[in-house]
């Protein structure tokens, strides 16, 4: 599993794209395998990925941002989430690291900073911030970079946050002001960026400010004026410029820009090396002027000739010389201020046909990145966290890959209805509804859902005379007999439970109206348990603001023997890796270790070690207490020698008074979504549903479910 960075700003105007490519750069200079990927596109039309793809790097598109807009204004941030996932997901194959670009900071978008939040705990990322100082103390960039890492919620967790510097200006002074006027260069704060000396000091004054906030200053890169400086063609493009020469305005580099107003000796001040020269069309002596410079040797960037005036082709015969050498000449209907105010106005990325620009901006910045930093990657090994809207992603992925058939008996339950719809638009499994198909068709009707064609509708009065005869076999030494199994077959959750052990089914889902023990009996006396399990257990996947846990057991078994809690804990950590999250498992209890001592500590312990010796391939441990369990700080000082405490994943409670009083604590007072329960243990899966569950509930307790069949099914085989 590839560590992903989200590279997020921390300010307007940082250079987030060139922040991006740099680390990018730095990460392959060390023979790692470099994904990248922008999942939420900008308003502009330039795209990162656009400008990976142009230096040899895969990018996988990005999410339409007027989808994006769409789910945000209807307040659906997890499945906004689950596409940022699925985004991420395809772009992290077969890499070691993957890089994100979060959304930039663009003017009149107020929520970029809450979703790049969102999308560092979904993709469960390493945070680097990117600043970009204007005439700040490196002290107060500092501050504002730890106000924006708090945001994050990043520093609370003890670690340094990385953090990016662009364009760190070492030098000071005002734009020129005379009537050749010097509009840039393209670093807007100075007149040059001082010397080695000065560059050097206010590196060195930024790296300790960020120190001192408990930063980590990955890279400070100074004010490279070249990087910014776009192409004659660029600026072309951009005033929709008619080309009376082409020359080199393709390769040609404008790093200065002058309005030339004045005499030729005042216009000779200015005409240097990359400048583009601005003047009104009618101006011969300024074009003229320019031409005896190029070819003197000096390599203007390009003359700019404005107000729709041209200069009359005598005159422009005169410059044949220069335009030969590579002169761009450029002409425009705008006036020379709007076309000035065009130019300063630009946009300061990377055009997508600019690999020049690209190459060089990914080794000026990769120059100064930090080489410990990005060895760290290779040899790290970072505990992962699996977040919500990853999990749900791999749900839906991994149901999709293998379809099962999912029987529903509330067939006609107007919430079942709904998922049913859902789940089969979505391709996560085949549903069958049970019950009167008039009665499922009104119900959908009158909700406005269209069923699709793939939703099977079972009759359960004209349908249950096939299965007499198979559950008076399966029941006989219980006294079952026809007639009895008539009227048990009239409950759709039992003719439902027989078209699963007559394999007609992969698996059941159920609760919506009836209670647990309604929906489990059945399977109890016709499905049984699975080869190898004692007992019918449940977890519940929580999942919590940045990762998913899992809760066991909170719905079946009462007061579980130490024997039967080993048991719990071995299922419990089986199903958590069947569904994608590493397994650490901790035994809880109200002692951590044998800091306490009684009847119910002494149950945990006689558990843990008993599951330990069952399993020894697994992380388990125990007893421990919930903080213990889950928080590093806490685990440090009480069980500092323990493998799981600080990182569990899997919590085991000791009783069924704890475990569900725990998990619907959790649930509610902290908004947490819970999944589940799911049952563990069954030889085919069949899920119970709380009564107050909601649409979304059944849709992942099926996909749940539908998982559990791909994995009976293996294991059959």
């Amino acid at each position: 599993m590839p560590t992903t960075i989200l590279v997020a700003p921390a300010g307007h105007g940082v250079g987030l794209t060139t922040a991006c490519l740099g680390i990018v750069r730095a990460l392959d200079r060390q023979g790692l395998r470099v994904g990248f990927v922008k999942p939420i596109a900008n308003r502009r039309q330039i795209q990162t990925s656009a400008l990976m793809t142009l230096v040899g790097h895969s990018a996988e598109p990005s999410l339409d941002r007027d989808v994006s807009d769409e789910l945000l204004a209807s307040g659906d941030d997890q499945l906004l989430m689950e596409h940022v996932v699925e985004v991420a997901g395809r772009a992290s194959q077969q890499v070691d690291v993957l890089v994100v670009e979060a959304m930039a900071l663009e003017p009149g978008v107020v929520y970029a900073t809450r979703v790049n939040q969102l999308m560092l705990k979904a993709l469960d990322a390493e945070l680097v911030l990117v600043a970009s100082p204007r005439r700040e103390t490196p002290e107060h960039v500092a501050e504002q970079l730890a106000i924006a890492a708090r945001g994050y919620g990043v520093l609370s967790e003890g670690r340094k946050v990385a953090c990016i510097l662009n364009r760190v200006c070492g030098g000071a002074g005002a734009p020129r002001n005379a009537s050749s006027e010097v509009i840039g260069p393209a670093c807007a704060d100075c007149q040059g960026c001082g010397g080695a000396s000065e560059q050097a000091a206010l590196e060195a004054a930024h790296r300790a400010a960020l120190e001192a906030e408990s930063l980590r200053p990955v890279a400070v890169v100074p004010c490279h004026t070249e990087l910014s400086a776009p192409r004659v063609l660029d600026i072309a493009r951009l005033l929709g410029a008619r080309m009376l020469s082409v020359g080199r305005a393709a390769t040609q580099r404008v790093r200065d820009i002058a309005v030339c107003a004045g005499t030729v000796p005042t216009a000779l001040t200015v005409m240097k090396p990359g400048t583009l020269i601005i003047t009104p069309g009618d101006r011969n002596d300024v074009l003229l002027t320019a031409a005896v410079a190029v070819q003197d040797g000096v390599p203007l960037a390009g003359v700019l000739l404005t107000a729709g005036l041209e200069p009359h082709p005598s005159v422009v015969a005169l410059c044949k010389k220069a335009v030969q050498a590579g002169l761009p000449l450029l002409a425009v209907t705008a006036g020379t201020y709007r076309a000035v105010t065009s130019i300063a106005s630009m946009d300061p990325g990377i055009p997508v046909d600019d690999a020049d620009r690209v190459e060089r901006t990914m080794n000026a910045v990769a120059d100064c990145v930090d080489v410990e930093w990005v060895n760290r990657f290779s040899i790290e090994q970072r505990v992962p966290r699996l977040s919500p809207p990853a999990f749900r992603h791999r749900l839906v992925e991994a149901a999709r890959a293998d379809l099962k058939r999912i029987v529903l008996p509330e067939g006609a339950e107007p919430r079942t209805v709904e998922a049913a719809a859902i789940v089969a638009s979505r391709g996560i499994a085949k549903c069958v509804l049970l019950g009167n198909p008039e009665e499922i068709h009104d119900v959908a009707e009158k909700q406005g859902v269209v069923l699709p064609s793939s939703v099977e509708i079972v009759d359960v009065m004209a349908s249950l005379d096939r299965y007499v005869a198979p559950l008076v076999e399966r029941r006989k030494s219980k006294g079952m007999t026809p007639e009895r199994a008539v009227v048990e077959l009239q409950d759709p959750i039992m003719l439902g439970t027989m078209m699963l052990a007559l394999d007609e089914a992969d698996g059941l889902v159920s609760g919506a109206v009836h209670s647990t023990a309604h929906t489990i009996r059945p399977a109890l006396q016709i499905i049984k348990t699975q080869p190898g399990c004692n007992l019918v257990s449940s977890i519940f996947f929580m999942c919590l603001p940045d990762q998913v846990l899992v809760f066991g057991d909170c719905a079946v078994v009462p007061n579980p023997t130490a024997p039967e809690l080993a048991d719990i804990a071995i299922q419990s950590a089986e199903s958590a890796i069947a569904f994608g999250i590493p397994a650490r498992v901790a035994m809880l209890s109200y002692s951590t270790g044998t800091s306490g001592s009684g009847e119910d500590v002494e149950k945990v312990m006689d558990a843990t070690k008993i599951a330990k010796h069952l399993r020894p391939d697994l992380a388990i441990d125990g007893p421990l207490q919930y903080d213990a369990a889950v928080m590093p700080d806490v685990a440090r000082l009480k069980a500092p020698q323990s493998t799981v405490a600080g990182q569990a994943t899997v919590l085991v409670f000791p009783d069924l008074n704890t475990g569900n009083v725990t998990y619907k604590a959790v649930q509610r007072s902290a908004n947490v979504v819970s999944m589940g329960p799911m049952l563990q243990g069954l030889a085919k899966p069949v899920n119970d549903l709380s009564r107050g569950c909601l649409v979304e509930d059944i849709v992942f307790t099926i996909n749940l479910t539908a998982i559990q069949a791909q994995q009976a099914a293996r294991r059959k085989s």
